[in-house]
């Protein structure tokens, strides 16, 4: 374990030191091990890891206390000066074994100066939602944050949106850096050009090695990451839901899921949250809401920058997201060629199960009957690039409301964790078959 303070070196401009809840409970829920072992966290008893992810009990030569960060952000594409951690902090940070700098970040670790008069708390349905949606995106090739760890916490918390009082949990997540969009926004604001400066060098330092410390080449590296991840969106029929400024990070590396959802066919309407009337964050919609957020870290980096090098900068999106599309989706499917754009107006057309058109395609490529025409036609001439897998002889494994809530009810009705356990351990199986 190789711990780190980098994120202190900003100074206490950007974030406030904060202490942890007291629960009244600690029960482990769930422990990724995978994801430890990359960031030496592996070893830890249970005891040790309750303490440390539960109670949180500081890691040897990482911060002291919790920091929880300040941003700003849009959100539904209208500006909040009042964000920030409001029910999380970043608890430490560590070297992985590719030697990349990784967060420790909180949901429900309790209140903070930034909580807007919430109670700081996660529920525990929320906890095992995040838990389904990062291991199914990671087993989909999509770059996301790892849920590490979700612990029950003993509290009954009133929601409005679910029945209340409901169970409470703390969950950490290992992502690659949690500076935002909404960081970058909250100095513009505040016209702090000198801080803006010495994010973007720290960003550059830790994160963005590829850019040569500039903000047009900062921009160029970020736009790159972000076409990236809307295009592995795209291919996953993933929709987030909440893509609001605050919650696009500057490596491009999904995380903070709310009320996300998996496409059951393709739709492009098809929309996650249930308070976007208007279908701003539709699945259809995300690559230019990704680019909108990005035209706002733009702005951001205008005192540093030429606005003519910035737009230009902003004006490769969309051929890198179409390239980084046809890349993803051949990925998926599991082929070399391909007409892609073809292949999603079949599925448009053909409305065939999102999830199983992609896995039928494993079984010889295509299977024979008139229904696949389209998809044969896209797919001519291609030829597989992974050995087949005995994963794909069989269902594929889905993550659609239905199956979130058949997960979900045997916890809520008789604490029965089981089918959840098997869930994870069939999407470890299909992410071990696309990894080939």
């Amino acid at each position: 374990m190789q711990t780190a303070t980098t994120h202190a070196e900003l100074g206490s401009d950007f974030f406030d030191v904060v202490e942890a809840a007291r629960f009244p409970e600690h029960i482990l829920r769930y422990r990724n091990h995978r994801a430890a072992a990359e960031v030496g966290l592996d070893t830890l008893t249970d005891e040790a890891w309750v303490n440390h992810l539960g109670r949180f009990l500081p890691l040897p030569g990482s911060f002291p206390a919790p920091l929880a960060l300040r941003y700003h952000g849009h959100q539904f594409q209208h500006y909040n000066p009042d964000l920030g951690d409001g029910r999380g902090f970043l608890f430490a940070q560590l070297y992985d074994d590719r030697g990349r700098l990784m967060d420790l970040g909180t949901k429900g670790s309790g209140q903070t100066p930034w909580s807007r008069g919430g109670d700081g708390r996660l529920t525990l349905k929320g906890g095992v939602r995040e838990v389904l949606a990062t291991s199914m995106l990671e087993a989909l090739g999509v770059d996301t944050s790892r849920t590490l760890s979700l612990i029950e916490t003993g509290e009954a918390l009133a929601r409005g949106d679910e029945p209340s009082p409901t169970r409470s949990a703390v969950m950490v997540r290992l992502n690659h850096s949690h500076i935002r969009i909404g960081t970058f926004q909250r100095l513009a604001t505040r016209r702090e050009t000198d801080n803006i400066r010495r994010l973007l060098s720290h960003c550059v330092r830790y994160y963005v090695t590829e850019s040569d410390g500039t903000a047009p080449s900062f921009l160029d590296a970020v736009v790159a990451r972000v076409a990236r991840l809307a295009a592995q969106y795209m291919a996953a029929g993933f929709v987030h839901g909440v893509l609001n400024t605050d919650n696009i990070n500057i490596t491009g590396e999904s995380f903070d899921y709310g009320p996300w959802r998996f496409l059951p066919t393709y739709d492009a309407a098809f929309t996650a949250a249930y308070f976007d009337h208007g279908g701003l964050y539709a699945y259809g919609r995300q690559p230019e809401t990704m680019l909108w957020n990005l035209s706002r870290l733009a702005e951001c980096l205008l005192p540093l920058s030429d606005r003519e090098a910035l737009v230009g900068v902003l004006d490769t999106f969309s051929a890198r997201f179409r390239a980084a599309l046809d890349d993803a989706t051949r990925w998926r499917l599991g082929v070399t060629g391909g007409d892609m754009a073809a292949w999603y107006a079949w599925l448009n057309a053909s409305q065939t199960p999102f999830a199983e058109a992609f896995h039928a395609c494993h079984r010889g490529i295509v299977p024979p009957g008139a229904a696949w025409d389209g998809a044969r036609a896209a797919l001519s001439g291609t030829v597989p690039h992974r050995p087949h897998h005995a994963y794909f002889d069989g269902a594929p494994c889905t993550m659609l409301i239905e199956d979130v809530e058949a997960l979900w009810d045997p916890i809520a009705t008789a604490d029965d964790w089981a089918p959840l356990r098997a869930k994870l351990e069939a999407i470890e199986t299909m992410r071990e078959a696309y990894a080939g």
